[in-house]
């Protein structure tokens, strides 16, 4: 970092990784603002001629006023355009003036000179083209009255000059983008550079760079709100393939008495230094802030005589909280419920953020992460995960929790990642996926929540399987939410990725177990093989892993083998189809193959591609069932039947004649171990219909009143929960499982439950 006393007015510090030339403007006499001062426009241009590599300038005072790019690249042609004149060339000297001797003349136009290229300039590009444009036409109307050879000679020769600076100043860009407009040009008039400079003006406490024009040949697609005010616009580019997301968070649009409050609560924030068991509890830690910050802005708005209303003090709080215990503009992304991934690339400073949008997909951001915000990010994840993340260990794996959501985080060290950290956010919901929002979704169809319903209520072994950024952790934990929470659930995930916080809050009982990452190895955590054997110490339960990665396939295998296991056990593994998963269960992760056998079910989700390349869908592609009569190769010896295939005609995952002739094993396995169900096929399969039915019923309701609450985890859970109390009291009442009558009890129900929620349809008066 070059610096030149920074803490002076006036003084800066050129940032060579992030090209940032920042200006330290408080208490300067000439403000800050390079389009509206003369004198601050004449210093900038002075430094740049220093720091010739600079690519963002950062004028800061009360606030940050931050040129971009293009604005940086107008005045560092201007300042390229003086060294070349006077250093390189030399033109204010007298050989370039006159060809005669004549002292008076010499001095005049070496005058002229000085003053146009080293002040007028300087401070002033456009005037002083304006006036070089002028002198030229003067001394050509003197060379035409001129009478002596020579003398008009010397005037030709000094009118070469002019025209050379002429053509210099005419070669800018500046200069380009005014020159037609500069017929009667007012000398000193700085309307044009208003037009030319429009700098990001934002909090100085913020380390984020903005990119606050959408690029050229942009047209808008979308807008929306989120979170706090949060302005979220989608551009799409001519010619390019991903589109622009464009945000403006609710601290770019605050009062002048705003930003300065903000600024003095932070200087006394800044002083209170959290003690590392502070990160332990990350929620109350920010209360604590959020509190401590909207008593210090009331009572600074007191002392200042400033009027603030609540909203405007809450509005100010939050974003306090936001730069001191939060994870600043990183937590303003992420709260758009719409974005899936978010990516931080390195290097720092000139890379913007990309993100995976739920409806535009891959985006590019105008987001530019600086190098102190990034590493101000991975301290505060070493430190709340408790995992390291240094040369010794470049790789850390870990979650947050932020307001309106959470996200699992993959951090890239410097020495695995050369230019600098790098980092990898997905975003999961605040609240759990449910069958029927995955249904609205269209991953899958209600016949098919309905099969995995029934299969997760007969206490089958289920792997949920597919590629990166299928759905498979959704899919996970919308089964969750499909069990009754009289049932104990045991998780063990190495990064807490299921909404547990949210289960426990709906009345589930859960135990949660966290267990050592396969990409970390910390001593100090338990390998998740031993965690699901403690796990299975822990009493009856469903058995709930966030992925089948490593050696835990053989401990859970083992378990599954010997019975250990009564209820439900699920989990993520990644495999693009039954056979891909047997393979790297049996291959990869050496389990053998007869434990296999373990496996009841195979649910393959995948990411599918539109003819076209540019759009991807989630979908379910085959629910698969494993069965037991085979030695060695399940797919060779027809160990793998399909119950549901995924047919890309109709967009749809269908039934096959298995299903639909009672032929599944393992449904009938489920069967024989209910009286109701045992020898009578049509009744599971009217049990399944009928899960179906209740999920459609909800589906349509919910698009009815453009409402998803009604398919949300709190009702859905509910709901089910309905379900099953009506078919006991259907079973009291007349000795069996009929279907109708079921449905009709809990359709009534529901027709009285669903009043609550509010048709979205409707206009409000």
């Amino acid at each position: 970092m070059a610096e030149n006393k920074y803490s002076d007015v006036c003084g800066y510090m050129f940032l060579p990784d992030e090209k940032v030339l920042k200006v330290n403007c408080l208490n300067c006499i000439y403000g800050a603002s390079i389009e509206e001062f003369p004198n601050c426009m004449a210093r900038t241009i002075d430094k740049l001629m220093q720091e010739k590599s600079t690519e963002y300038i950062i004028l800061s005072q009360t606030r940050d006023f931050e040129y971009d790019y293009g604005q940086v690249g107008l005045l560092r042609q201007i300042a390229s355009t003086y060294l070349y004149l006077v250093r390189d060339k030399k033109i204010i000297t007298p050989s370039h003036v006159s060809i005669l001797k004549d002292a008076k003349t010499i001095s005049t136009r070496i005058g002229f000179l000085q003053k146009l290229i080293t002040v007028t300039y300087r401070r002033d590009p456009i005037s002083a083209y304006v006036l070089l444009t002028r002198e030229i036409r003067h001394i050509k109307a003197l060379m035409v009255i001129e009478r002596q050879m020579r003398k008009r000679d010397d005037i030709k020769y000094y009118l070469n000059t002019l025209n050379f600076i002429k053509d210099k100043f005419g070669e800018t860009k500046m200069i380009k983008l005014v020159k037609d407009r500069l017929i009667g040009y007012e000398i000193g008039n700085r309307a044009l550079y208003r037009e030319l400079f429009h700098p990001l003006v934002r909090p100085n406490f913020m380390l984020t760079r903005y990119m606050t024009m959408p690029p050229k040949n942009s047209f808008q697609i979308d807008q929306y709100f989120c979170g706090d005010e949060t302005e979220i616009k989608i551009y799409r580019v001519e010619g390019e393939t991903r589109n622009y997301y464009h945000i403006l968070p609710p601290e770019f649009r605050l009062s002048e008495d705003e930003y300065m409050l903000l600024d003095i609560a932070r200087q006394y924030m800044s002083e209170h230094k959290p003690a590392q068991s502070d990160f332990a509890e990350p929620k109350k830690m920010r209360e604590l802030f959020y509190n401590i910050g909207l008593d210090m802005l009331a009572e600074i708005a007191q002392t200042t005589n400033k009027t603030l209303s609540k909203e405007q003090l809450h509005k100010m709080a939050k974003i306090l909280t936001r730069y001191t215990a939060g994870y600043g503009i990183m937590e303003v992304v992420l709260e758009d419920e719409n974005v899936q991934d978010l990516f931080v690339n390195a290097p720092k400073g000139n890379t913007p953020m990309y993100l995976l949008h739920a409806k535009y997909e891959e985006c590019i951001t105008n987001i530019i992460p600086t190098k102190d915000e990034a590493e101000s990010w991975a301290t505060r994840f070493r430190i709340e995960s408790g995992r390291p993340l240094d040369e010794a260990n470049p790789v850390l794996d870990t979650e947050i929790d932020f307001p309106g959501g959470r996200a699992r985080i993959g951090a890239v060290a410097k020495n695995l990642s050369p230019q600098g950290f790098a980092f990898s956010i997905r975003r999961h919901r605040e609240k759990p996926w449910t069958f029927p929002l995955l249904v609205h979704y269209k991953s899958f169809n209600c016949l098919a929540a309905g099969l995995l319903s029934f299969i997760i209520d007969g206490a089958r072994t289920i792997l949920f399987a597919g590629t990166r950024s299928a759905g498979k952790s959704s899919i996970l934990g919308a089964a969750i939410t499909t069990l009754l929470k009289r049932y104990r659930l045991i998780t063990v995930e190495d990064t807490l990725e299921l909404p547990l916080e949210a289960l426990r809050d709906f009345g589930y009982n859960i135990v949660s177990l966290k267990s050592r990452s396969v990409i970390t190895h910390i001593e100090s955590e338990l390998p998740t093989e031993e965690a699901i054997r403690t796990a299975l110490r822990l009493g009856d339960s469903c058995l709930i892993i966030g992925e089948v990665r490593s050696k835990e396939a053989l401990a859970l295998y083992e378990s599954m083998r010997i019975g250990a296991l009564a209820n439900l056990v699920a989990g993520t593994i990644h495999g693009e189809s039954p056979y891909g998963v047997f393979d790297r269960v049996v291959n990869d992760l050496d389990v053998p193959p007869t434990s296999f056998k373990a496996t009841d079910i195979i649910v393959i989700m995948n990411r599918l591609k539109s003819a076209d390349g540019l759009h991807t869908y989630r979908r379910m592609m085959e629910i698969t069932e494993v069965l037991k009569d085979w030695t060695d190769d399940p797919h060779r010896e027809k160990g793998f039947v399909q119950l549901m295939v995924y047919n890309s005609k109709t967009d749809q995952i269908e039934p096959t004649e298995t299903l639909l002739n009672g032929e599944s094993f393992v449904l009938n396995e489920i069967a024989n171990r209910v009286s109701d169900f045992k020898n009578n096929w049509d009744l599971v399969w009217n049990n399944i219909k009928l899960r179906e039915k209740i999920m459609q019923t909800m589906v349509d309701y919910s698009h009815k009143i453009n409402n998803l609450n009604v398919i949300e985890a709190e009702f859905w859970i509910e709901a089910n929960s309905r379900f099953h109390v009506f078919q006991e009291e259907v079973k009291n009442e007349v000795g069996s499982l009929d279907s109708d009558k079921i449905f009709d009890k809990w359709n009534t129900w529901f027709n009285e439950a669903k009043k609550k929620f509010k048709d979205k349809n409707e206009k409000e008066v």
